[in-house]
């Protein structure tokens, strides 16, 4: 079958689809066709059961540290700490599984876009049927509010209009014919041709099925999603190196600690016992616990901020991103169209204010009571069958918001276009409501493609018609003998009309739609009705209005911001390639070093010239869904960390495709959301700047529980090792080293992971999509620190050791305090990489303050009750000892806080020389 149904005649279509567009499919070809085509349903990728998504979670490389941890802590008789690390397994298993089967529904959400019934002929009869029943071929009838339930042919549009920014990313909705269209063009420019899953929004039609299924438009985006991979994040790849690196370490210096104690004569059994408690140590069992504590509190953090987080490492993922991939309809822009401009009697007129509100200024030379510039607002008040709504306020709402003057939601019901002139006209005191008490409605020619004018016939109080008119200005000032000015009415000379015409092209140049306003007084009402020929003559000239579906001031701040924050962001629309280049102007997106890119000249391009142009092209124009991913896949294979927003289905596989998608969540469908990783609740550009700011700061926070968490390790392991090294005994017994780590590793940690962000998180660049976890001198920070805890619990231990004549439990109970308080104080320190802990402030995090707290409570409880004593093999300690515990664990803080301190300034000198 041929794919450029629309540039067969409807004729042809129904030949070679063997039907008859006045009768239909009888029930014998149907049965037929069903067999041959199949139902008229999108693919249902194929589904993993739940069980087997549930077991794919356990090859993680850092649950299997943690069975391992799991098994040995039972070998050593420790089933609490066991069952503790078992929860924390199954409970990543558990939300790992959840977002797995939550990414499976993107399909089954694209799925429930199709209509449920559609209205065909069939055998001659008007029926309804399942819309999965069509077959190619069936002749389907359509009128507003339809959902369009195939891919369709037109046959007939009488004033047909349907809604298809979802698929194409169109601002309005298209105006429909059905000649057939020659060459090959976009399905945006497919005037003959209604796609499934698209909306009536006005008038009636009746079209041929050509395609169902996944042959359709739709069906199509389908299979991009299906070929749309995922991959691991940026966080998920570091954590990944990070567990590989931490089991080689721990086994080497394990291995090297039992084999040194046996080399020297120690019982083998002690020492492996030994050997197995500081590899249960050293392996931080509660890091992805931890890691996913901080993100969930970054999803909540999110929430408040309007931004609905669907996968848990998306937060972190766009902390990092280098580029923003944003959808112009309806996410950079507001979807709703404002007239800017107009010319009334040869004066300029300029408008302000936003959207359907109709708060805003007019502003021109004229005074309100010139006749032209009332005629001009009402003719575009009458000649107009939107209608403006104040919509979302109860009754006790209404009272509640104007106590408190809030602005009501205003919306528009009908086409935006004519809500736009409706807006206008509301914003000078013309209302169609009031202008109608005086008027009446008798007669109206609408808009079509053929016509591109509309008129309406209105009888006066007088009894006298009167004839309003709008539409393309080149049609109607052919139709215009006289324009209006001044009050008068006066002949319309070829140098006025040139002059019209050059005010028309300079705002078409601005990427204004614009639409001229006309008028006529009819007389008397005839006795019959008026033909469309005597009511659109010698028309009188009033005006022309342009409209622009205009930028968000949200985001115009947005986008500076992502600027600063060195994020580049990319318009990429449907959209002419004049639209886009305005809005772009507007939003700033378009400096001396920004470019504008069609899908035409796109196509011309193989993937390595597209690869090397992307990161010089800042707006995309008149692109396709196939376009958009492979744009995506371009600055992917750049080397960059891709966010890509959007509300539409023509957006759901670049979304998916991108390291991290971003739905609309007021006009996203549900496939986008589906497809996307977070929502944003507003629909506010705005608010991805702020979820900059959380990945950044949640991504900062896990660095530094990550430094806490292997410095306390590390500490911990040095201690046994450089013990055993010196002859000395075990200064730690397993039980003291599994609670240790219950005690500083859990709470103190999970606190570090709500740490409030530096106030400069917003002034760096991104980093590096490849940036090691440890990069910028965190492995040496986390061996300084580690080093200074281990030096220092060792002198406390030897000391007392040897001072106390052997007295090995006073020894073990003061090294255990001094660890364990050391790794208490140097939390503080690690709360920032930037600032020093007086510039952060020691109060700015209670919930710290509380973990530390609360662990030292804890601590206190094993070292003085006398029931955990034996268990945990501590002795009481006096004052005395508590002075050298104190004073001996605040040397390792105090000494990051001090070298960090010396490394600023001296940052800060090299920086002053340089300049």
């Amino acid at each position: 079958m041929p794919e450029q149904w629309y540039s067969l005649t409807g004729e042809e279509v129904a030949a070679v689809l063997k039907t008859d567009p006045h009768r239909g499919l009888d029930e014998r070809e149907v049965r037929g066709r069903t067999a041959s085509f199949g139902p008229n349903e999108l693919a249902r990728a194929p589904r993993v059961p739940l069980w087997r998504m549930f077991l794919e979670q356990f090859k993680d490389f850092m649950v299997l540290i943690l069975l391992a941890a799991t098994i040995i802590s039972g070998f050593l008789g420790e089933f609490v700490d066991a069952a503790t690390i078992m929860v924390i397994v199954i409970i990543n298993a558990i939300l790992g599984c959840v977002q797995e089967y939550r990414a499976e529904r993107s399909m089954e959400a694209l799925k429930e876009l199709t209509a449920p019934e559609a209205r065909v002929i069939r055998g001659g009869m008007d029926q309804k049927i399942p819309a999965a029943a069509l077959v190619p071929g069936d002749v389907v009838l359509l009128e507003a509010g339809d959902r369009v339930p195939a891919d369709l042919r037109l046959l007939q549009a009488v004033n047909l209009e349907i809604e298809e920014s979802a698929l194409t990313g169109e601002s309005a909705p298209v105006k429909k014919r059905v000649e057939p269209i020659p060459g090959r063009v976009t399905p945006g420019d497919a005037r003959n041709m209604a796609y499934l899953g698209t909306v009536v929004t006005r008038g009636r039609g009746k079209g041929i099925v050509v395609a169902t299924g996944m042959a359709t438009e739709m069906g199509r985006i389908a299979g991009l999603i299906q070929e749309a991979g995922s991959e691991e994040t940026p966080l998920q790849r570091r954590l990944a190196q990070l567990g590989r690196g931490l089991v080689v370490f721990c086994l080497l210096v394990c291995a090297l600690v039992v084999a040194v104690g046996i080399y020297r004569g120690e019982p083998a059994g002690q020492m492996f016992l030994a050997g197995v408690s500081l590899a249960v140590a050293a392996i931080p069992e509660g890091l992805p616990a931890i890691v996913t504590v901080a993100l969930a509190i970054g999803v909540q953090r999110m929430i408040r901020r309007r931004a609905i987080i669907r996968k848990l490492p998306a937060v972190e993922t766009l902390g990092c991103a280098t580029v923003i991939c944003s959808d112009k309809t309806g996410t950079l822009t507001q979807n709703e169209m404002t007239v800017r401009r107009a010319v009334v009697g040869q004066v300029p007129v300029e408008f302000t204010g936003e959207g359907y509100d109709p708060k805003g200024e007019v502003i021109t030379s004229l005074t309100p009571r010139a006749e032209e510039f009332q005629l001009f607002f009402k003719i575009a008040a009458l000649c107009n069958n939107a209608m403006l709504i104040r919509s979302g306020v109860s009754i006790g709402g209404l009272f509640r918001s104007l106590a408190r003057r809030e602005s009501p939601v205003w919306t528009i019901n009908g086409d935006p276009t004519e809500g736009a002139l409706l807006v206008m006209a509301a914003k000078a005191g013309f209302w169609r409501e009031e202008l109608e008490r005086h008027e009446q409605r008798v007669m109206e020619f609408p808009f079509d493609s053929e016509r591109k004018r509309m008129s309406v016939v209105y009888k006066q109080a007088d009894g006298t018609l009167v004839a309003y008119v709008k539409g393309a200005p080149d049609v109607v000032l052919e139709l215009c003998t006289h324009s209006y000015r001044h009050g008068r009415i006066v002949p319309l000379t070829p140098r006025q009309r040139e002059e019209i015409l050059r005010q028309n092209a300079a705002m078409a140049s601005d990427a204004l739609r614009v639409l001229a306003l006309a008028w006529c007084r009819l007389g008397p009402a005839p006795p019959g009705e008026l033909t469309e020929a005597e009511v659109e003559r010698n028309l009188v000239f009033v005006g022309l209005a342009g409209m622009i579906d205009p930028p968000r001031p949200a985001a115009v701040t947005a986008v500076q911001r992502c600027r600063r924050a060195g994020i580049k962001v990319v318009m990429i629309t449907g959209d002419h390639r004049l639209t886009a280049a305005t809005v772009a102007r507007e939003l700033g997106l378009l400096g001396s070093q920004g470019r504008i890119l069609t899908g035409r000249e796109l196509d011309q391009l193989d993937d390595d010239q597209l690869r090397r142009m992307v990161g010089e092209v800042a707006v995309y124009a008149r692109v396709s869904p196939r376009h958009k991913l492979r744009i995506v896949r371009a600055l992917k294979q750049a080397g960059h960390v891709v966010a890509m927003t959007g509300d539409g289905i023509n957006d759901a596989p670049a979304i998916k495709e991108a390291d991290i998608g971003i739905a609309m969540g007021i006009t996203g469908t549900d496939v986008t959301k589906e497809a996307s990783s977070m929502v944003l609740a507003d629909d506010n550009f705005a608010t991805i700047v702020a979820a900059v700011e959380e990945g950044r700061g949640i991504y900062d926070n896990i660095r530094k529980f990550i430094r806490y968490l292997l410095s306390c390790n590390v500490g911990e392991v040095l201690v046994m090792f450089f013990a055993v090294l010196a002859g000395l005994p075990l200064p730690l017994l397993p039980i003291q080293i599994l609670w240790m780590n219950l005690v500083t590793d859990g709470l103190p940690a999970m606190a570090l992971g709500v740490d409030p962000p530096d106030t400069d998180i917003m002034y760096r660049l991104p980093r590096h999509p490849r940036e090691s976890i440890f990069a910028h001198g965190l492995a040496w920070r986390i061996l300084g620190s580690g080093l200074a805890i281990g030096l220092c619990t060792l002198l406390v231990f030897a000391g007392v050791h040897v001072l106390g004549h052997g007295h090995l439990d006073l020894a073990r109970t003061m090294a255990f305090n001094t660890l364990v308080f050391s790794q208490l104080f140097f939390v503080f320190a690690c709360r920032s990489e930037r600032h020093t802990i007086w510039e952060v402030g020691l109060f700015s995090n209670p919930h710290l303050l509380g973990a530390v707290l609360c662990s030292i409570f804890l601590q206190l409880a094993v070292t003085y009750v006398p029931y955990l004593q034996p268990v945990f093999h501590t002795v009481p300690l006096d004052a005395s000892q508590w002075l050298v515990i104190i004073l001996i664990s605040l040397a390792p803080p105090l000494f990051s806080t001090a070298f960090r301190h010396l490394q600023l300034r001296a940052r800060e000198k090299i920086m002053y020389i340089k300049v």
